[in-house]
């Protein structure tokens, strides 16, 4: 009798309580949600009010655009760059190979965070963005042509930069050793320059209106203020709690299922699953390797034990090793995939990795359908659809081994060639 009490109470301790309540909090949302058609009514509720107030701000945009510049283009298109996921993205490995690594485990979550709530707001509201024409939309790289098939409110950028900046500035405020007003008031009023040039930016390029920008700074300055709360027992978290690893496998799965379904469909689900892949695997990469190497006491760059020629060779280094495992782990995803989910019974189809999955005739659907296990029941339960797109799983694990090795494997490479 004894034993079975320990064993449970062990049991019972193996799974924190608030891990369970925020599992259990998010597949309530995606129960509810499909039972009770909540995307939809929320959507009639606040899409045609957001597509009035887009409507009315385009002469506004127009005002703005007759300051038609090339200048103004080329400036404006290069911030929009520079204050872009993409771009964070490739900062943050330079973040944990300089030695800054509670910064980049910190930047990278908050990156995760206001990807899925901007993008989630998105495809919930399905707000178009401002007409074009009258309005004239610039669209000079190819990210900023893929963010254009992408709905409007609210503004990604304005959101992004409002929560990654202000963050910013709040980690080098607290690496200051001495309180100065003054570095603080300038440190301050370059970002609220950047906030407020990057919402002008996007109005400029036709990309938003101002409705869009204003809820991206709305919607970033709240969770900046949530971030500032929680981000320190997320990090202990990450680096000294239970079950890190199978509760962040558990939640990125969740949250896929939880993401609402657009009106018509986008690239935004596409970014959150790559991205979502990314945190997975920065966290369990640093929960493994965390006392080797991405604790306190590593090296910084321009330090005495990396100057800055060892901090470029660990990018000359870095950066190959890093494209090398994506292309595997995508190559590695395209081949396992489809044979575990096969093997499990769950219905597949692909919309662009694999093109022997893109058929999808009557006659394969039945017998897709046909096949069954506990698996395939469960993920019906939690999301009834035909068939599921192996692609999401795809992306998630090709980004995860490439975060993976950013922590793990190319710090193993520097140990090893002793940069």
């Amino acid at each position: 009798m004894e034993n079975t009490i320990i064993t449970t109470a062990a049991a019972a301790a193996a799974i924190p309580m608030w891990q369970a309540l925020s599992l259990t909090c998010i597949l309530t949302w995606i129960f509810a949600a499909s039972s009770l058609n909540l995307t939809q009514r929320i959507r009639s509720m606040v899409q045609p009010w957001v597509a009035r107030r887009v409507a009315a701000d385009v002469p506004l945009i127009l005002r703005i655009q007759r300051l038609n510049h090339g200048l103004l283009d080329n400036l404006f298109s290069a911030l929009s760059c520079v204050v872009s996921v993409s771009f964070y993205t490739g900062f943050l490995p330079l973040l944990f190979w300089s030695g800054h690594c509670r910064l980049g485990r910190q930047m990278t979550i908050l990156m995760a965070f206001c990807d899925y709530v901007g993008n989630s707001i998105k495809d919930l509201v399905s707000a178009p963005r401002p007409s074009c024409p009258p309005v004239r939309r610039i669209t000079y790289t190819k990210d900023e042509k893929e963010n254009s098939l992408e709905y409007g409110l609210p503004s990604s950028h304005a959101l992004n930069t409002v929560c990654l900046s202000g963050y910013m500035l709040h980690y080098i405020l607290s690496c200051t050793r001495e309180s100065n007003s003054t570095v603080f008031t300038v440190a301050f009023a370059i970002v609220v320059s950047l906030v407020l040039l990057t919402g002008l930016a996007r109005i400029y390029l036709g990309m938003h209106s101002l409705i869009d920008v204003l809820a991206g700074v709305v919607i970033g300055l709240s969770i900046l203020g949530f971030w500032l709360v929680v981000h320190g027992h997320i990090d202990d978290f990450i680096v000294s709690g239970q079950n890190v690893t199978s509760f962040w496998a558990s939640l990125s799965l969740l949250l896929l299922f939880a993401y609402p379904k657009p009106e018509f469909p986008t690239p935004s689900f596409e970014y959150h699953a790559a991205f979502d892949g990314v945190a997975f695997g920065i966290i369990s990469g640093v929960q493994q390797t965390y006392l080797q190497f991405h604790n306190e006491a590593v090296p910084r760059i321009f330090s005495e034990q990396m100057p800055l020629p060892v901090f470029i060779g660990r990018v000359i280094v870095g950066i190959p090793a890093i494209l090398v495992v994506k292309f595997c782990s995508k190559a590695l995803s395209k081949w396992m995939l489809p044979v575990v989910c096969n093997t499990l019974g769950i219905p597949i189809r692909s919309s662009c990795y694999l093109p022997a999955l893109k058929v999808s005739d009557d006659d394969k659907k039945k017998s897709d359908c046909k096949q069954s296990g506990y698996l395939q029941k469960m993920f019906s339960f939690i999301s009834p659809q035909e068939s599921y797109d192996v692609d999401t799983g795809i992306r998630f694990l090709q980004y995860a081994g490439l975060a993976w090795s950013v922590v793990d494997l190319v710090p193993s490479l520097f140990s090893y060639l002793r940069l």
